[in-house]
């Protein structure tokens, strides 16, 4: 059965693969992103029928709130919301970190995924639907003073605390915890790491699992 799964951060990386790997499996999307030409562009290759856009910035609830409120009047519901959208730092460590950048990057990795299930949640309802997010390996294990580490650990913890509040109506949540990524963050290519459809996969996996099979978490490292 078709559903209509709404993606943030979907412009680029595990955002855009999954936005592919879904419409490919049958579904339609409702990108969201703050770069109005990488989405159109996106949604020109999976097709109007299949995909619409949504231009904003994820940690604005206001902005937020807006695409959650279009992406439904467009498609009619949402079944599935997947809170991609997230970003790292520079400069590793506490001692030598850079507060600005940690600034920005709890706004992104803890806010704006508190902001999309907090919008999520009237919507699942209505369709038992499911929330899945993006999480890490470094989410589940200790790193030397990674800032980074502990914004995904909250991710982590978050989606295991979530999907018990959402087993209270039939609601599934899913937390994807990757190892690395090759990911435009990055300056060099990774290509012995994980790829961004790798972690597409695993979306697909969870939200195509029949509804009985709540499938609590997909964790996925490089084979190598």
């Amino acid at each position: 059965m078709s559903k209509v799964v709404l993606i943030t951060g979907a412009s680029s990386g595990i955002g855009k693969a999954t936005a592919q790997a879904v419409v490919k499996a049958g579904h339609k999307v409702a990108l969201t992103a703050r770069s109005q030409d990488k989405l159109d562009a996106l949604v020109s290759e999976l097709g109007t029928d299949n995909a619409a856009a949504f231009v904003a910035d994820a940690t604005s609830f206001n902005e937020q709130q807006r695409v959650f409120e279009e992406a439904v009047a467009h498609f009619g519901q949402l079944d599935v919301v997947f809170a991609n959208a997230g970003t790292g730092v520079s400069a590793a460590g506490v001692e030598n970190g850079d507060a600005d950048e940690w600034d920005n990057m709890v706004d992104i990795n803890i806010k704006a995924l508190l902001w999309s299930a907090k919008l999520a949640m009237p919507y699942l309802q209505q369709t038992k639907g499911q929330f899945v997010l993006t999480s890490s390996a470094a989410g589940r294990k200790v790193m030397k003073g990674s800032v980074y580490s502990a914004t995904k650990w909250f991710a982590y913890g978050f989606g295991q605390n979530l999907a018990e509040e959402m087993k209270e109506w039939g609601g599934r949540c899913t937390t994807i915890a990757p190892g690395m990524v090759n990911t435009p963050f990055f300056d060099e290519p990774k290509e012995d790491k994980l790829q961004p459809e790798d972690v597409a996969d695993a979306v697909v996996y969870a939200i195509d699992a029949n509804q009985r099979n709540s499938i609590r978490e997909v964790y996925l490292m490089p084979t190598n």
